[in-house]
This record gives structure tokens, C-alpha cells and sequence, in this order.
């Protein structure tokens, strides 16, 4: 069994990313611009936008948070998005999620600009990602795709099961799995809450993405010996006998079912880590792609 160490992979791309910016800064180029705008106080997201700006930081990116508050409309929002599309100092920017009840998430993913939509969200990057055109990949799908290719995990030719159907994680994870080339060039079943007997599915699966957001849910029963394991989920999960209160972990059992994986990812330190990562790297390609245009 070998752990697919997100984030060794991670810091690696960071510092690919940063000898990239510090080259830029030599030749007195500006560089890349991520904007991050949250609206509210939850705790998982401020966390979440904090480390993406240290991230950000890291890299020699500059970057710009805007903090709203939660009583924020749905117009407010709309309209500061609308001046971040047109500033062209910013190369690249995200909207936290999740929003509040009195905005509508879809029309937010709809007003920011497709060339500036460095989380992947908007339909037309979703579009040309579905027809294998160059775009902004969703950044997690992204990460994972980067983890197989690095690890060198075979994926032609095998069968990958997918458990959810989030257009951010599971839907993206299924197309990509199926698209031509590497990673990827694999048999895909989509499956989901409402997939019947779906340790039958998994149970024939070579790798198995879980982005299901419920803790332990696949078994060692589920899955046959040398399956590649990428586990999505991340929940927080209450313990008082915990310092913090709660511990984090992940979709998949991993004491029992690593003991039958030919690789798996830990949680946390797989998948999260490189969310961030690519959310970076994208904005490196916002900021080429803006420039090529001047």
C-alpha cells in the first residue's frame, strides 16, 4: 500500500509555481492577482480563504480578500463581483461557498466572468472541460488528476467508480476519468445516494473516487484487493476528548480498507492539500492567458 501524499504534492507545485513567479519578478512582469471574496462567518470557510491567502503569499502571488457580511443581498454580492470582472488587476478570483440562504449560488457561479473563474464553476469552463477543450478545471477534480499523473497510477483501461454527484467533485471526476489520455482513458460508473447495491459496483472497481461527504462510509468489505483509493470526503466530526472539539476524516474506513489499497489518500494531507494548489496553478493560467491577450 502506498499513500498518495497530497501534501508532498502539493508543496511541490507551490514551489514549481513560486520559481515561475520569481522569474516574473525578474523580469519585471506583473504577477499573478487572486481574489477571494467570503460572505459570513463560518468557520470551515474562514479557515479555508485564510489558508489560500497564506498560500497565496507562499507563491509571491499577490492577493485580495473581501470579507462581506452575512446579511450581504444577493444584488450587494452581484455587484461587487461585477467589479472585480472588470479589474484588471485581478487575474483570478473565487466566491466562498457555501452562501447564505438569501443568495442564489447559481446566479453567483453565473455572474463571474468565465476568464476569471479560476474555481472551474461556470458553465462554459464546465462545457469546454466536458468537450476536452483547454479550460479551468474545477480545482479538486483538478488536484486529483495531478496526484494519479504524479504517482503514475495506471488508470487505462480500468474500471473507476465515482460516488457522488456534485458538480463540484463527483460529475467533473466522471468526465475526466472517461476523457482520452492520462489520467484517464478509464471505464467510468457514476454512482450516488441513490445507487442500488453499490457495494456490488464498488466491489468491481479498480479505483474508487468518494466524494460523498459521509464519514466511514466505504468498507473493507466494498472494494477488492490493490484498488486505488482517492477519498474526497472531509467532515468534521464532534469529540470532546479531542482538543479542538472534533476530528476530520474522510468517506472511506481507512485503517481496514488501506490494508486492501494499492494506494490510497489519507485525511486529511491527500486531497485537500492540492485543492489549494491547483486553485493556484489556475490562477498562474488566468494570468497567462490574460496576458497573451494584451
Amino acid at each position: 500500500m502506498k499513500i498518495l501524499d497530497g501534501r508532498k504534492i502539493s508543496n511541490d507545485i507551490k514551489a514549481e509555481i513560486k520559481a515561475e513567479v520569481d522569474k516574473m519578478k525578474e523580469r519585471g512582469e506583473k504577477v499573478p492577482h487572486l481574489a477571494a471574496i467570503i460572505v459570513g462567518n463560518d468557520g470551515a470557510s474562514l479557515t479555508y480563504v485564510g489558508s489560500k491567502v497564506r498560500s497565496c503569499e507562499r507563491v509571491g502571488f499577490e492577493s485580495t480578500l473581501i470579507q462581506m457580511p452575512s446579511t450581504t443581498s444577493e444584488l450587494e454580492l452581484l455587484k461587487k463581483i461585477e467589479e472585480l470582472n472588470q479589474n484588471d488587476d485581478i487575474d483570478g478570483f473565487i466566491v466562498q461557498l457555501p452562501l447564505p440562504d438569501q443568495i442564489d449560488t447559481q446566479e453567483v457561479i453565473m455572474a463571474v466572468h468565465p476568464d476569471k473563474d479560476v474555481d472551474g464553476f461556470h458553465p462554459t469552463n464546465f462545457g469546454k472541460m466536458a468537450l476536452d477543450m483547454s479550460t479551468f478545471i474545477p480545482a479538486t477534480p483538478f488536484g486529483i488528476l495531478e496526484l494519479l499523473e504524479r504517482y503514475q497510477v495506471e488508470t487505462q483501461g480500468k474500471h473507476t467508480v465515482v460516488i457522488g454527484r456534485s458538480h463540484i467533485v463527483g460529475r467533473p471526476m466522471s468526465i475526466l476519468m472517461g476523457r482520452k489520455g492520462f489520467p484517464g482513458n478509464s471505464t467510468v460508473t457514476l454512482t450516488h445516494s441513490r445507487t442500488k447495491n453499490i457495494s456490488q459496483i464498488t466491489t468491481q472497481a479498480d479505483i474508487i473516487i468518494s466524494a460523498l461527504g459521509v464519514p466511514g462510509f466505504l468498507k473493507a468489505e466494498m472494494v477488492k484487493d490493490d484498488v486505488v483509493i482517492i477519498d474526497v470526503g472531509i467532515t468534521r466530526v464532534a469529540d470532546d476528548s479531542k482538543e479542538k472539539g472534533y476530528y476530520i476524516t474522510g468517506d472511506v474506513d481507512f485503517e481496514n480498507v488501506s490494508k486492501k489499497a494499492s494506494y490510497i489518500t489519507p485525511v486529511p494531507g491527500g486531497v485537500g492539500p492540492m485543492t489549494i494548489a491547483m486553485l493556484l496553478k489556475n490562477t498562474l493560467l488566468a494570468r497567462e492567458r490574460h496576458r497573451s491577450r494584451k
